[in-house]
């Protein structure tokens, strides 16, 4: 049985998911606060970031405001939506985001995530590692499953997905191929087979 996302609300426990720091070998991923803007605002700057998913970089008053909301919520008791500043360990430098929307739509919590790793970060192996911490650490907390959509030409997204155990799936949504990791079956261990 998965943790429903109201069911975190009901038990009082959104501080603890509020506060969660998720560490890995080389990174550190700490709860967005609006505060960050500033350091974030260079980290997200280069409009090659928004090659496979359209737009501009925000301005700062734009991230400004996106990060107020962000952190606001989203107001209701069936998603919650969790951001996170990826800093190197060694020196607590921001290198990018990796947020996840929770949502309970029957019974079953899904974690919708995405990460963006600044271009002179790039390369390094810091996407893969920071969405490995944050889908191991999701599952830990209860998630059913893990999806992600990326653009089908997004070969490094891809890369990324592949390597915090998503597997592409026939589905689109938006043009995105949706990528998943059940872990329902792996907890209850349907088969008997580890997974």
């Amino acid at each position: 049985m998965g943790l429903a996302v109201s069911t975190v609300y009901g038990l009082g426990m959104i501080a603890l998911v509020d506060d969660a720091v998720i560490a890995t070998e080389r990174l550190v991923l700490r709860p967005l606060q609006v505060d960050d803007v500033g350091e974030m605002a260079v980290v997200l700057a280069d409009p090659a970031l928004h090659e496979f998913t359209g737009g501009a970089p925000a301005t700062l008053d734009g991230l400004r405001a996106r990060y107020e909301t962000w952190v606001e919520g989203s107001g209701s008791p069936d998603e919650l939506w969790m951001n996170w500043i990826v800093r190197r360990i060694a020196d607590a430098v921001a290198v990018g985001t990796v947020q996840a929307t929770i949502i309970d739509p029957d019974g079953t919590a899904t974690a919708l995530v995405a990460w963006t790793i600044g271009v002179p970060w790039q390369g390094q192996g810091y996407a893969g590692e920071a969405a490995v911490g944050l889908v191991e650490w999701l599952i830990g907390c209860g998630a059913d499953s893990v999806i992600a959509h990326i653009h089908p030409d997004h070969q490094a997204s891809a890369a990324v997905a592949g390597r915090a155990g998503l597997r592409p799936t026939a589905e689109l949504s938006d043009g995105e191929v949706v990528w998943r990791r059940g872990c329902l079956a792996a907890r209850l261990n349907l088969d008997g087979q580890s997974v």
